[in-house]
């Protein structure tokens, strides 16, 4: 493959998505240079490296930048390289660019992940051979070299990815870059988030909005009011233009039925046997129901799949079950409107495991959600989130570690009641990610239900 024989690229942050668009630019023919800020990095084969402070003249020298999502637009390289006439891009706009397969593309504050693992699993119950990637998994970049055999691609998109879809690329290099096209998308929804790389609910909400900018199909976004939903229908209006389809009320869902109505797709589906616990995975459930069908799937193959759906690691997952006690594994709920998700759609009485890094004040919020449960607090914002939740009326158990909110929880726990990790905050304080912490919780939950009584 020779699409970018003669052009000099520049990938900015050699991350993962970094490293994946870096090697799918050598695939592809390109001269590929790779910068990051830290001094020391594994070789990435055919590119080369520059590692520590940027070197200007590198970037300026550029045919095109490719830039990782965990770098800003607004870094002052980059924005004298797009100055210069140097087109800057995003690794997922690069990426889509060499994708043929029908693109289904979900973004929005919380629940993306567990959609885009949804449509990937609907797909592939259904005998499609689905890529699943993007924030999620595997870096879109490494989708049209290694999973080239792919007939759909099913890509959760953050805000980040976003940020650099700069709509048509600037002409100093050939090919353009088509960017990125989906068939079928959805943002399901934004509350306050990443507001220290975007600044305001606004700009968040412009991010977006970028996912429908070329989309050729059904768009879903909010069926619900509120400030979210209206920033993102204005975004829509005001930053892309008229689409050939948005409508909230596309997809709606009433006890455990869900009834979709887009343009390629009007039926019912009974989602009573979605073994994924959350009343908000009934959304989800339906949401992703509703781009596969929009993709051509039968509705009778999606009715029969909705058994089979699976959590995501680390999302409403079920990870230990005792004398009718469920632990369930939330980290992944890193804010107060994710936790407050989780929490609702909890069908008995919990535990409900609260702590780690506070991304900010808020904690209060989740005061009528936790009014049938017991609120145990622990990590860095333990004392935090006592004193806000108390100021609501929510009496607290606090204590340091995620091991002695388990420990805590397993001694009081009763059958028919739960103990759930939706910590509200971020995991840095004593853990490496989500992940870590998910795998945390996972072994002392395992350990301790055979301890319940």
């Amino acid at each position: 493959m020779d699409t970018l024989a003669g052009v000099r690229v520049v990938v900015v942050g050699m991350s993962r998505s970094g490293v994946a668009a870096a090697s799918l630019a050598v695939a592809m023919g390109a001269e590929v240079i790779g910068v990051d800020l830290r001094a020391s990095l594994p070789a990435v084969p055919g590119v080369r490296l520059e590692l520590g402070p940027h070197r200007r003249e590198t970037l300026l020298g550029a045919d095109l930048i490719v830039v990782s999502p965990g770098v800003p637009a607004s870094q002052p390289d980059l924005v004298a390289a797009a100055a210069y006439g140097v087109p800057v891009v995003g690794e997922l706009v690069f990426a889509a660019s060499f994708i043929d397969a029908p693109l289904i593309a979900i973004t929005g504050t919380n629940g993306k992940s567990t959609t885009t693992s949804f449509v990937g699993q609907l797909l592939a119950a259904c005998g499609h051979r689905p890529f699943v990637g993007g924030n999620l998994g595997d870096a879109l970049s490494l989708m049209p070299v290694d999973h080239a055999d792919a007939d759909f691609v099913v890509a959760e998109v953050s805000s980040y990815q976003l940020e650099l879809d700069a709509g048509v690329c600037a002409p100093l290099m050939a090919p353009d870059l088509p960017g990125l096209r989906p068939r079928a998308a959805a943002i399901l929804n934004l509350t306050p988030d990443h507001l220290a790389r975007h600044g305001t609910m606004e700009r968040y909400a412009e991010a977006k909005a970028k996912l429908f900018r070329r989309l050729s199909g059904v768009g879903i976004v909010p069926a619900h009011g509120g400030p979210g939903g209206a920033l993102i229908q204005a975004a829509l209006r005001d930053h892309i233009g008229p689409m050939r389809y948005i409508g909230g009320h596309g997809v709606r869902v009433e006890g455990a039925r869900a009834f979709v109505d887009v343009p390629e797709a009007s039926f019912e589906l009974d989602l009573s046997e979605l073994a994924v616990p959350g009343a908000h995975n009934l959304e989800n459930a339906a949401v992703a129901a509703a781009l596969a069908a929009s993709a051509g799937v039968p509705v009778a193959a999606l009715q029969a799949a909705i058994p089979k759906l699976v959590a995501l690691d680390h999302r409403m997952q079920i990870v230990a079950r005792a004398r009718d006690v469920l632990w369930i594994n939330d980290s992944k709920a890193t804010n107060v409107d994710a936790a407050r998700v989780g929490i609702a759609g909890i069908d008995r009485m919990a535990f409900v495991l609260l702590g780690g890094q506070a991304k900010g004040p808020g904690f209060g919020a989740l005061g009528p959600s936790l009014a049938r449960h017991v609120a145990v607090v622990f990590g860095e914002a333990g004392p935090q989130i006592a004193v806000e939740l108390r100021a609501v009326g929510v009496e607290t158990i606090r204590v340091t570690t995620l091991e002695d909110a388990v420990s805590v929880a397993a001694s009081a726990v009763r059958p028919g009641q739960a103990v759930l990790l939706s910590p509200a905050c971020a995991s840095f304080d004593a853990f490496t990610d989500f992940e870590h912490r998910g795998r945390v919780f996972t072994a002392l939950a395992r350990a301790a239900a055979g301890e319940v009584t």
